[in-house]
């Protein structure tokens, strides 16, 4: 197979595996399933990514660099913090609203080691933590690292709890979640005063 067919034929395998996870989650993904959602066959799924937990583990790579564009306005010093905050929140939440199986499925993991789970903490180590932590500290002033961690955790729940159990809440218990902007204005107007 020449060099851009292989790659197309890759490309095909994990847009079918990204658009399967968005709707069914990892749990159902089987190779037989992503080979018919990519129009390949087994062989070549196996061939490009050897077993179905490489595939996964791709996957969720390509869905964290998916977070990395979120990061980028907090480097955007022209605009004034809180600006800044909220709208990278704006965007964070969109990614996982898109994946939400992504963070369910790291959370389920628990205390477990698992190489998704080290993987979205590498690279909040390294993208995400350190400038959400410098943009809470121009906010608020605080220079205590545990305190502000404790800040980001706090607010990083606030907003991610609604957006992972909206879908239970509003058509299992009927309870209209407020639009990711509104929830957002309401925790900076509490927490930002």
């Amino acid at each position: 197979m020449e060099p851009d067919k292989k790659s197309e034929t890759k490309e095909k395998i994990m847009q079918a595996t990204l658009e399967f996870t968005k709707q069914s989650g990892f749990e159902g993904i089987t190779i037989r399933k992503i080979a018919e959602a990519s129009g390949t066959n087994v062989s070549l799924v196996n061939y490009y990514f050897g077993s179905k937990e490489n595939l996964i583990s791709e996957s969720i790579k390509m869905i964290l660099s998916s977070f990395q564009h979120t990061f980028d306005i907090l480097d955007e010093f022209s605009i004034p913090a809180r600006d800044r905050l909220k709208q990278f929140l704006v965007d964070y939440l969109q990614v996982i609203r898109e994946y939400p199986e992504l963070l369910s499925r790291i959370i389920l993991m628990g205390s477990a080691d698992f190489s998704s789970q080290q993987e979205y903490g590498s690279f909040l180590n390294l993208m995400g933590f350190p400038k959400v932590q410098n943009t809470l500290k121009e906010i608020t002033g605080e220079q205590e690292p545990e305190r502000l961690i404790t800040m980001m955790t706090q607010i990083f729940g606030a907003l991610f709890l609604p957006a992972l159990m909206s879908p239970i809440l509003e058509k299992g218990a009927f309870v209209k979640i407020a639009s990711m902007d509104a929830q957002i204005d309401l925790l900076f107007e509490r927490y930002f005063h």
